[in-house]
């Protein structure tokens, strides 16, 4: 088998030289092909492209955060090409959702003794790609603040958190998931195809990205302290403080602007959001259970 690991050199604000010696060492003595390239942060699609047409993988492998997993599942739709993945970043949402190790050898176990399987993606406004979790309102106006802030790191996501919840503000959104039309004042919304954040915070305990479904979750009124530690705890939130809507597509309309992130990367402030499942549109080299 032919592997092409596509590395993301700032994924993290790490350092990924570790990583590239590891899958060196781990494939020194295994009959497998392997290709390694760097992102430049400027042609990424583009550079990705060139190289998988170059050496003809039969997996790409995203080396980095939920954001380099992103640029890599966008070019694998549509093709017959599978998508693994090495947990490089400082956000590695998807990968814990997918039950991957967060070491390199543990992911590269992974990776090679892994088993085909179809993943489900969420089209957001008729093209965009969620894989994980997308939201409109509080997350995304964090993600805001950490990129404008160009922070790095969980201490650098913290002061983001930090800093948004103290000027936090309700949303009035419409939500109309198939026939049913619900109004509410909310703190954010996020569809959820998986149950977690990459900081380990549970909103969707039923959630799974094989279900060919995903999950509408409607955060109400919290406090300051209730926010700031269900952003870093690692068991469900209280589901006195949330609504959960399994969903194959959705409808979100709001009053004012919202901000909007998809998969950690922030997307501006819309008033409108479409969103419908694509079951099993991506395959993904995973661990065998």
């Amino acid at each position: 088998m032919t592997f092409l690991f596509a590395i993301n050199p700032v994924s993290g604000g790490q350092d990924k030289s570790l990583w590239e010696e590891g899958i060196q060492t781990y494939f020194a003595d295994l009959p497998h092909r392997i290709h390694q390239f760097h992102f430049d942060g400027k042609t990424d699609d583009q550079l990705l492209r060139q190289q998988i047409t170059q050496h003809k993988p039969d997996c790409v492998v995203a080396v980095g955060g939920d954001g380099t997993l992103k640029i890599v599942a966008t070019a694998l739709l549509d093709t017959d090409l599978m998508l693994g993945v090495l947990p490089a970043g400082s956000a590695n949402g998807m990968a814990r959702e997918l039950g991957i190790p967060p070491d390199v050898r543990g992911s590269l176990d992974a990776l090679v003794n892994g088993s085909p399987k179809p993943v489900d993606i969420i089209s957001v406004n008729d093209g965009d790609l969620c894989l994980h979790l997308s939201d409109i309102g509080l997350n995304a106006q964090i993600v805001k603040h950490y990129e404008q802030n160009n922070l790095r790191g969980k201490l650098g996501y913290l002061r983001s958190v930090v800093n948004v919840l103290r000027k936090r503000r309700l949303l009035r959104i419409s939500i109309t998931v198939g026939e049913e039309c619900v109004h509410r004042a909310a703190l954010m919304v996020v569809l959820a195809n998986a149950r977690m954040y990459g900081t380990g915070a549970v909103i969707n305990p039923d959630g799974s990205p094989f279900d060919g479904q995903f999950e509408v979750v409607i955060f109400r009124r919290l406090s300051f302290w209730s926010i700031l530690k269900l952003f870093w705890r690692f068991k469900p939130f209280d589901p006195k403080n949330i609504e959960i809507y399994p969903a194959t597509s959705v409808v979100i309309e709001t009053q004012r602007r919202a901000y909007f992130q998809i998969d950690g990367e922030y997307r501006g402030r819309i008033t409108k959001l479409k969103a419908d499942i694509r079951p099993g549109a991506l395959t993904m080299l995973l661990p065998t259970t």
